[in-house]
């Protein structure tokens, strides 16, 4: 699978639950990318914007789209990565805010 076939069939599933992806294709295809090099690499697409620990069980949370989706997008429009926005982000009538990590500090490799 490549990253434009991984967006069509997200885009599919993902739209009608409210999360869309970033419109900014130059920041989304990358990311998109880098999800399939983590499924290549470790076996399940960990999110592209955190060290992953490589072990599935560790990295529940964050195999995308992660656990911290929903509240990140309800409360900043986005998720951590940007990759997932609410539509008000794409549409540009809410302000775009850092999203500051969530995931337990003890789950953060260094």
């Amino acid at each position: 699978m490549d990253a434009k076939k991984l967006y069509e069939n997200m885009k599919r599933i993902q739209e009608p639950k409210g999360y869309y992806f970033n419109t900014d294709m130059d920041m989304t295809m990358p990311l998109l990318e880098s999800l399939l090099t983590n499924k290549e690499r470790m076996g399940y697409m960990a999110c592209p914007c955190r060290l992953a620990n490589e072990e599935f069980e560790d990295d529940k949370d964050i195999i995308c789209p992660c656990v911290y989706r929903e509240k990140d997008v309800e409360e900043y429009g986005a998720c951590y990565c940007a990759l997932y926005v609410s539509k008000e982000y794409n549409e540009g009538s809410i302000e775009k805010e850092q999203v500051p990590e969530r995931r337990p500090p003890e789950k953060i490799l260094f």
